[in-house]
């Protein structure tokens, strides 16, 4: 992968957001453990997925750059509309960099 692959990537994601990112990747919920056992080591179509992943500055719960896709696990706060509204936003902001976003409650895990 060559530099402006990995700078595409990330959209131009800061040092404090790849810092975050590292911090959730440590401390990952149980759904997200139990979906990212089956994402890792390219299992679904040969796909590489990458956990906790910098877009800009977001943190996607799992990101595959090949087809630009961000799956999100949602725990009860996204139930909250003060939650739902920003993930709106947030979803909407993704789907104008061509990245396509599907949500998973945590009970769907």
């Amino acid at each position: 992968m060559s530099v402006s692959d990995q700078v595409n990537m990330f959209y131009n994601a800061k040092p404090h957001i790849f810092e975050k990112a590292k911090a959730l990747r440590k401390n990952m919920t149980k759904a997200e453990l139990i979906l990212w056992g089956k994402l890792k080591g390219k299992q679904i179509l040969n796909l590489r997925f990458r956990t906790q992943h910098p877009i800009d500055i977001f943190i996607a719960d799992f990101y595959c750059h090949r087809i630009k896709l961000v799956i999100e696990v949602d725990g009860d706060i996204h139930l909250k509309q003060q939650q739902i509204e920003y993930d709106i936003g947030r979803e909407a902001e993704l789907n104008n960099g061509g990245i396509k976003v599907i949500r998973f409650s945590n009970l769907e895990i």
